[in-house]
């Protein structure tokens, strides 16, 4: 196989986006593993691997719906299949060898519910959402967003095998997180590409309800994102470290969501998306931060200063 016939199957995994993803999956089964627990390696290296083949399968299908929006849109005239670079057959085997392979690593190496919350995932995003959802209603990302936002129960899946309702609810919580980021995120890009979705015929928010309304629905959002990604602290998952750092990063956010109701130039759009990327692993990150790093400084039991009175 050439190297330029390489570089047209790897940008078939979106690997950009693809490695968000198995981040915020990799932090999941982090945080499932209890400080002075073993770590279980293989389930985390075959986990963090299924995972990624899952979530680039789903890319690869993504491609090959989404071929004829992509032929119109400048943002991705030049993939694989608009350029004739790869034919669909080769795009759907490529899509259904991942899948397999995906499915594979997670029941021989891993366990049952990781692989089939995997394919769940797998079929929520490249069937549902953009088979279906994405030229059936304005709503598309926030109901499709589900499929987007179970990457962290996956990895707390292939640690745990969510045996118990405390795994549920945790995993759940970093769910519900990413999920209410996922509008914010991807409408600010909506907006900066909005003749793109029109001319796709794609029924974006700002194609549907205009760029006012979909400004208002951002800073909605990003208020309900900060108020979720508190939820952590309040359920004892979380110190106040991560507290912190949640509220700093979302007090940026909501500026961002702020100033763009009147922005200063189109490009604000994008440089709030491009904040988001950054804010989603930073958050994560300040969650493994407080959950691993904090009680290595923490002192020994009984020895922990007491003030006299």
């Amino acid at each position: 196989m050439s190297g330029s016939i390489a570089a047209q199957y790897w940008r078939l995994t979106k690997p950009r986006i693809v490695a968000l993803i198995v981040f915020t999956a990799v932090i999941g089964m982090l945080l499932a593993i209890q400080p002075g627990q073993d770590w279980p390696w293989l389930r985390i290296v075959a986990g963090t691997i299924g995972i990624w083949l899952s979530a680039s399968s789903a890319a690869a299908v993504n491609h090959l719906l989404d071929q004829r929006i992509d032929k119109v849109m400048a943002r991705t005239a030049d993939r694989p299949l608009p350029t004739g670079a790869l034919r669909p057959a080769q795009v759907l085997t490529f899509a259904i060898v991942l899948g397999v392979a995906s499915m594979a690593v997670l029941l021989l190496w891993v366990n049952p519910i990781s692989a089939l919350l995997s394919f769940a995932g797998l079929i929520g995003y490249a069937i549902i959402y953009t088979g279906f959802l994405k030229r059936a209603t304005p709503q598309n990302i926030v109901i499709g967003g589900l499929a987007g936002a179970v990457p962290p129960l996956l990895g707390w899946a292939a640690v745990t095998g969510m045996g118990n309702e405390t795994d549920w609810g945790y995993a759940l919580l970093l769910v519900l997180i990413v999920f209410v980021w996922t509008p914010p995120h991807f409408w600010a890009l909506a907006i900066f590409r909005r003749e793109d979705y029109s001319r796709a015929l794609v029924p974006m928010l700002p194609v549907t309800h205009g760029v006012v309304y979909t400004r208002w629905q951002i800073l909605l959002y990003t208020i309900l994102l900060v108020i979720a990604s508190v939820l952590p602290w309040v359920v004892h998952m979380s110190g106040l470290f991560y507290l912190g750092g949640a509220l700093v990063l979302g007090a940026v956010f909501l500026w961002y969501a702020w100033k763009l109701l009147d922005p200063p130039d189109e490009f604000f759009a994008m440089r709030t998306f491009k904040y988001s990327i950054w804010y989603l692993m930073a958050l994560f990150a300040f969650l493994l931060i407080d959950h691993w790093l904090l009680p290595l400084f923490a002192p020994p039991p009984g020895l922990e200063f007491v003030p006299q009175s």
